[in-house]
Order: structure tokens, then C-alpha cells, then sequence
């Protein structure tokens, strides 16, 4: 028999990926989560993936539109990085394409700004479960 309890789940390492320093801060603050670490916060793609390289993220928070390298680019460069990683994308661009190129690229959710706490831990724990 393992000494190790199965059952013992690690936390889900969560990176946030937002311009908006708002934005981010609202995102540590407003995910309720025992089982979620937040591991960094990256002000564009560029950072995201130095972050993503030395925290290894479960989970990751995209915004789109950032300056250095926006979200579609970064999305499809963390994909390569870590394919399993979950991506979150939010958003306040309306453009359906925009939002079919980013599931298309390796998302694998969308979540509108302006969000309440609500709708951010659902979409969360749709990635999480």
C-alpha cells in the first residue's frame, strides 16, 4: 500500500492574464476557491508565458486585447507550452469571431467584462470539475 492519500487533491494553479491591474486584483479577490492558488499575475502575453514557464499553470484567466502579444496570440503559445492548460478567456469584446478564433486556438471559455463575482466562479468551476 502508498503511503500517499489518493484522495488528497493539490490546489489548481491559476494564473491571471490581464492589461487591466483592476482587473486582475478583482479576479484574486473574487474567485472563492479553497483548492485554487493564484501562482502570478501577467500584464500581457509576453509575461504570461515567462510566468506560465515557471509556475506551470492548471488554469489561466486571458484577457484578449493587451499590448506586446494579445490574448489569441498567447493562447495558441500556451497550448504549445502546456497543452492540458485550461483557459478562461474574458473579455469585453463583442466580436463572435474573436471568441471562436480564441476556443479555436486552445480557450476553453468566455466570459464577458463586465462580469459579476457569480459568473466568474461559474466559469471557473466549469474548468476546474
Amino acid at each position: 500500500m502508498s503511503s500517499g492519500n489518493p484522495l488528497e487533491r493539490r490546489p489548481v494553479k491559476l494564473l491571471i492574464v490581464d492589461d487591466s491591474n483592476i482587473v486582475r486584483r478583482r479576479i484574486e479577490r473574487s474567485q472563492q476557491f479553497d483548492d485554487l492558488q493564484v501562482v502570478g499575475t501577467a500584464a500581457n502575453g509576453l509575461e504570461a508565458l515567462e510566468l506560465a514557464r515557471r509556475t506551470d499553470p492548471d488554469l489561466v484567466t486571458m484577457d484578449l486585447t493587451m499590448p506586446q502579444m494579445d490574448g489569441i496570440e498567447c493562447i495558441t503559445q500556451l497550448v504549445k507550452l502546456k497543452p492540458a492548460v485550461r483557459i478562461l478567456v474574458i473579455s469585453a469584446l463583442a466580436d463572435k469571431a474573436t471568441a471562436v478564433e480564441a476556443m479555436e486556438r486552445g480557450a476553453n471559455g468566455f466570459l464577458n467584462k463586465p462580469f459579476s463575482d457569480r459568473q466568474l466562479n461559474e466559469a471557473i468551476t466549469e474548468l476546474m470539475y
